[in-house]
């Protein structure tokens, strides 16, 4: 996004950097934080001369390079809070017991300075969005409020010195866009030394800034990769847990499968010997039973049996030779009509 000021590195110049950053513009050049520097080295000077110029310290101390800067262009953390001054803004320990009491969200902060081995950058929030202005990436680093917590600590466990800046920060075009809107972030930035790297070993490098894109009706989602990374691991000890979880009731349920199969199998083997003619009318409950859970298909199928079984009956009764057999043993109905075809014979 074009409207965020973000000056890459350049030499050692990591101060100014931080500070134009933060104040979203070119406030500050390397004369200008050298002219600070002199100055308080000659402040120092005058102190150290109040013991006697004529001293073994203050001789030493005119031997000395100056603390407050050195030809890299390093400078210190009192030129940086002299330059702040001038916009009325204070520099406080993050990590101080006086901070800490206060127990007050990074995200109610308005910006950082964070400062480890001579290296400063900025971590500004621009409307309500929170941006690493790194010297050292190719672009601004969208920040999530999520993240933005676990992002300072990860800085102080690698040995950072945060500071939160306190004041009113000068007016600046992103500020005014990005309250209004947020944007989204389609690409994280990488470092300027990764990024030279593989474009010398021939890889194609982005070129200028992340793409940054607007986004008015809804919120920027900017979950960041080691965060979820974090998250996963977190999670798999669960997962494993539930995975085996899964198993056991998978092998549980397969046994109850085959035991149910089983016993279903008995209950149709038990039925079919119900419905034989010994099994006599003392069965008739259990076979009822039986007939309930039986399908509709397998109840047709029997009615079907059993008609055909009564019509071979009837088949049988017409045959001569059996009449005698029949009309003693069968039914009142079928004896009187064995009688009635007996009589010719007779």
């Amino acid at each position: 996004m074009d409207a965020i000021f973000h000056e890459k590195q350049e030499g050692s110049l990591c101060a100014q950097h931080c500070l134009n950053n933060l104040l979203q513009g070119e406030y500050f050049t390397p004369v200008d934080l050298s002219s600070i520097a002199h100055q308080l080295d000659e402040e120092e000077r005058i102190r150290m001369a109040e013991g006697g110029m004529g001293s073994e310290e203050y001789r030493t101390f005119l031997q000395q390079p100056s603390g407050n800067m050195d030809d890299s262009g390093f400078f210190s953390i009192q030129v940086i809070s002299n330059a702040l001054r001038v916009w009325e803004l204070e520099l406080i320990l993050f990590n101080s017991r006086e901070y800490q009491s206060l127990m007050i969200n990074p995200i109610n902060e308005k910006a950082f300075i964070c400062n480890y081995k001579e290296h400063w950058f900025t971590i500004r929030k621009l409307g309500q969005q929170w941006f690493n202005l790194n010297s050292l990436l190719t672009g601004p680093e969208l920040i999530s409020d999520t993240y933005l917590a676990l992002f300072l600590a990860q800085l102080q466990q690698e040995g950072y010195s945060i500071f939160v800046i306190r004041g009113n920060l000068p007016e600046c075009e992103a500020e005014q866009i990005l309250g209004i809107m947020r944007v989204q972030q389609q690409q994280r930035p990488r470092l300027i030394g990764e990024e030279e790297a593989q474009t010398s070993v021939g890889r194609p490098a982005a070129v200028g800034q992340p793409e940054l894109d607007f986004d008015v009706e809804t919120e920027a989602v900017d979950e960041d990769e080691e965060l979820k990374r974090a998250l996963a691991l977190s999670r798999q000890d669960i997962d494993v847990e539930d995975e085996e979880a899964d198993l056991r009731r998978a092998i549980q349920l397969s046994m109850q499968g085959a035991v149910l199969s089983n016993t279903s199998s008995e209950s149709e083997v038990g039925s079919v010997k119900l419905g034989s003619p010994a099994a006599g009318s003392s069965a008739g409950g259990p076979r009822e039973g039986q007939n309930e859970r039986l399908t509709a298909e397998e109840l047709r199928k029997r009615r079907q049996a059993y008609f055909d079984r009564q019509q071979q009956q009837q088949v049988q009764t017409n045959i001569p030779h059996q009449a005698n057999t029949t009309s003693t043993g069968g039914s009142e109905d079928t004896g009187s009509e064995v009688h009635q075809q007996q009589k010719p014979s007779q």
